[in-house]
């Protein structure tokens, strides 16, 4: 197994997949930075790779649990070895499970229904129909949907969360009307952040907190760039990858 990365200024510590795999890079940070968890809860990582995301919640967030969920066998044991590597056996847990399996599978591999109080997630962000997929099976696996995936995927966050538990998703900005389709009649409170590579340029993703069975009215966000004209990363981009947070609405 390869030296670990250095993740949040070194308060993390990960075993990656080999280079060509997907590997776990500024996504998983603008996503671990998204929801701060209520002290005591339970968050569940679903879909978690080798665990970057729920792994740097728990690392910066010391009270409260993290749930790692993944189908492939061989990031579960990669999972399982970063959870052991940064000393978090304690409050993190790996489940090795499909998300998009029929409910009775989920349920009996432990993915119970009322499971966590806060789901954060990446799905694979390309419709297997519209976009070159690569030939890296785990690569393409974990970048790639079939039709419909994207309702059964937050169906599945929707069944592990409490009641008005919370979600946290980031996706491409272009499938923002996929994502409100799926998330309607389930979630409500929605918080959505676009995010650009450069202050001149459309933005390229989306973040998005949702309260399950809320009311409450849409909002949207200021954006966050990453990058300033220059190619460096802006000073908002560098801190959270220092482990600091997002900025405030």
């Amino acid at each position: 197994m390869a030296d670990p990365d250095a993740w949040l200024g070194g308060r993390l510590h990960l075993h990656q997949p080999p280079p060509g795999a997907h590997r776990a890079g500024t996504d998983a940070v603008l996503l671990a930075h998204l929801v701060a968890p209520e002290p005591g809860s339970t968050v569940c990582d679903l879909g978690a790779g080798a665990g970057a995301v729920g792994l740097a919640v728990a690392a910066l967030n010391p009270a409260c649990r993290v749930v790692l969920v993944e189908r492939e066998a061989t990031l579960v044991e990669l999972a399982r070895a970063n959870v052991a590597l940064n000393g978090l056996g304690d409050r993190a847990s790996v489940i090795e499970a499909d998300i998009l399996a029929a409910a009775t599978a989920r349920h009996a591999a432990g993915l119970l229904p009322g499971l966590a109080d806060l789901v954060v997630t990446n799905p694979p962000y390309f419709d297997e129909s519209r976009h070159r997929l690569s030939p890296v099976a785990g690569k393409r696996d974990a970048h790639s949907f079939g039709a419909g995936d994207l309702d059964g995927w937050l169906r599945t966050c929707t069944d592990v969360l409490g009641p008005k538990g919370r979600l946290g998703l980031i996706h491409r900005a272009d499938a923002l009307e996929h994502c409100l389709e799926a998330l309607r009649a389930r979630f409500g409170g929605l918080a959505i952040r676009p995010v650009h590579a450069r202050a001149d340029r459309p933005a390229i993703r989306i973040l998005v907190t949702a309260t399950k069975a809320s009311r409450a009215p849409t909002s949207l966000l200021p954006p966050l760039v990453l990058q300033q004209a220059d190619g460096r990363f802006t000073p908002e981009a560098q801190a959270l990858h220092r482990g600091a947070g997002l900025p405030t609405a």
